[in-house]
This record gives C-alpha cells, sequence and structure tokens, in this order.
C-alpha cells in the first residue's frame, strides 16, 4: 500500500462517493445505502472485472437506484468532475484536438429494446449497446470528456453536435476535431461547418477518391474543392469541404506505402502534417483498451445501468490520468484502491 499516498486513495473514494450520489440523486449519511456502500461493490467489481452481483448484495439496490434517474443526471455529473479535475491542468485555458469515436458492448439475450442493436449471433453476442464518446487526445494529458448511450435510428450528426456543445465550455479553445471513415457524411460535415467545429475525417475509399487517386503520382500530395448537395427534411442543403489526397506516403513505422484521403473545413490545410494530426485519433482507442481493464460486467437489458457502469469506468480512468498516471498503471491503481475501500469499510 506505500505505493500511493494513503490519504490522497481515501480522498478519491470521497470523489467518486460524491459523484455516485449526485449522479443517482442520493442522500450521503443518510438512513439509506449511498455512494459510500455502493463504491465498495463497484470499485470491486471493476477491478475484477466481473458482475456486481458476484462481489457484493447491493446490485438490485443500486440497479433499482440508477433506474429512477434520468439518463441525462449521469452524465451531467460526468462533466462536473472533468471540469473538477481539469483545473488541475488548466483545461479551460488549452487548445484541445478531440476525437469522437463509437464503442459497445455486446449482450447475450434477447434483444427487445431499441437500445441494443441487433448481432450476427457469432458467439452468442445477440446485440450491443452503442456509445459515443468524445476524448481529447492530443499532449500529455488524453482523457474520455464525455459518453453519451446511443439508440437506433439516431441523428449522428446531431449527436456529435450535442457532445461538442457541452463539451466546448471545458476547454479553452478547440483546435481540430478528428473522425474515422464511418463518420464520413454530408449531414456531419454541414453540421460541423454551420456550428463552426473545425474537423478532419478519414475519407473511405469511394469511387470519386479511388478515380482522384489513380491520377496521381507516387507522394504526390493535393487538394480539391468540394462542393456538395443533401436531401434532408423535404429540402435540399448546400454544403462545401475540402479533399485533401496524398498518394503512397512511406509510413516508417510499418515499412509500407499508403493512400490517404481526408475531408477537412480548415482553410489552411497543412498537407505535411495533416497524417501525424490525424494519427491522433487512435489514442481514443487506446483509452477504450484502458478502460476496458475496469470493465463491470452486466447481464442487464437497460440501458440506464449500462451507461452507469460505461461512465463509472470512465470516471476510474479519468481519476488515474489526471492524478495517479505518472506514479503507478492503471489495474494498479485499481487494485490500491480496491483495498483502500475495503479497509475504509
Amino acid at each position: 500500500m506505500n505505493e500511493l499516498n494513503r490519504e490522497k486513495l481515501y480522498r478519491t473514494l470521497t470523489s467518486l462517493d460524491i459523484f455516485v450520489d449526485r449522479s443517482l440523486r442520493l442522500k450521503p449519511k443518510s438512513a439509506t445505502l449511498s455512494g459510500f456502500h455502493y463504491n465498495r461493490d463497484l470499485i470491486y467489481a471493476a477491478t475484477a472485472n466481473t458482475y456486481l452481483e458476484t462481489v457484493g448484495n447491493k446490485a438490485d439496490s443500486i440497479h433499482l437506484t440508477i433506474k429512477s434517474v434520468p439518463i441525462s443526471n449521469i452524465y451531467w455529473e460526468y462533466l462536473k468532475m472533468v471540469k473538477l479535475l481539469g483545473k488541475r491542468c488548466k483545461l479551460e485555458e488549452k487548445q484541445v484536438m478531440l476525437a469522437l469515436d463509437y464503442t459497445d458492448e455486446e449482450f447475450y439475450g434477447k434483444v427487445e429494446t431499441f437500445w441494443i442493436y441487433g448481432w450476427t449471433g457469432k458467439k452468442g453476442v445477440t446485440g450491443k449497446f452503442k456509445f459515443l464518446t468524445c476524448a481529447l487526445v492530443n499532449g500529455d494529458l488524453k482523457i474520455p470528456l464525455l459518453s453519451i448511450p446511443i439508440h437506433m435510428g439516431c441523428s449522428m450528426a446531431r449527436d456529435v453536435a450535442f457532445c461538442l456543445s457541452l463539451v466546448k465550455p471545458l476547454v479553452g479553445s478547440i483546435e481540430l476535431v478528428l473522425f474515422d471513415r464511418g463518420f464520413y457524411s454530408k449531414d456531419l460535415m454541414l453540421t460541423l461547418t454551420r456550428c463552426e467545429y473545425p474537423y478532419l475525417i478519414f475519407v473511405p475509399k469511394n469511387a470519386k477518391v479511388k478515380s482522384e487517386l489513380e491520377e496521381m503520382a507516387k507522394d504526390e500530395r493535393k487538394t480539391i474543392h468540394y462542393e456538395f448537395k443533401l436531401n434532408k427534411d423535404k429540402t435540399t442543403q448546400k454544403g462545401s469541404t475540402t479533399l485533401a489526397f496524398l498518394k503512397q506516403v512511406f509510413d516508417p513505422k510499418s515499412e509500407r506505402d499508403y493512400d490517404w484521403a481526408f475531408a477537412t473545413n480548415l482553410e489552411d490545410v497543412d498537407l505535411d502534417h495533416i497524417i501525424g494530426a490525424y494519427k491522433q485519433r487512435w489514442r481514443i482507442e487506446t483509452g477504450f483498451r484502458i478502460q476496458d481493464e475496469a470493465r463491470i460486467k452486466s447481464k442487464s437489458k437497460d440501458v440506464k445501468i449500462r451507461f452507469f457502469y460505461f461512465t463509472y469506468e470512465q470516471a476510474l480512468q479519468l481519476i488515474w490520468s489526471v492524478i495517479y498516471k505518472g506514479e503507478v498503471a492503471f489495474k494498479r491503481f485499481l487494485i490500491l484502491l480496491n483495498e483502500t475501500g475495503k479497509e475504509r469499510a
């Protein structure tokens, strides 16, 4: 236990108590159960990557409590934690690069809700819960800033704009927002430009992209102005973007040549550094892998329960990234926090 300051771990537990209490509208130090009681099982389950039912007897109680609050309560309280911890690193003064991406959690039962996306049934997986995450990916501080659950039939452009609108007040300025090829859509590009969010999207190799690249020589780089029309809500909307093409660029890490195509609304496109800027997006996937080390398993069909667990895992990752990362590995942090929680109880 001498790897980390004991009093600091106690303060971390108190912060998690407050997060759980406020997210679930619980009263601390009351006659009923509160974050103080629930955190012991939550941290234990996260450390062991198991079910809450496996490590304690409070699963039914906390599940009923989670179902009684709106989903928005959970992510609003998480945003407050980001704002509070962000003061340590002056997040409100930083020019940041953000990445947005989807991640999912597997479901093995009968799919009966529009919050669960149907799946193939391979390895018993019949469906998946889907979450959209916005993360800070540049500099030394790489943290999840916000996540929201995504249901079938949602508007990708609206959800992305919503996330960015909540994150924007937490940072100094947004330098660039990064997206993989799954986000390439006219609706999203039009929305981001109207909201004045600078974006960089990896473009899938469609017919237009292939045609442009075929005409280029090795190591050639160019940009073109691309105008498009979007048919939406019985109206035709006009938009434009800049398409950047880079032909057979050598990657020293893999020792291979790659073709790249991007869409951006940046006025000045730096073709010498555009690939390096986009590669920052991969850090959000690293964040998902780190979060998996704190995965709390669940069989629930209720999106609120799944989302609360998911957000709780990100809260643990957030605290570690801001306070403990320079001292100890994430998994070791969980183990020490779990031991401190048992000691406190």
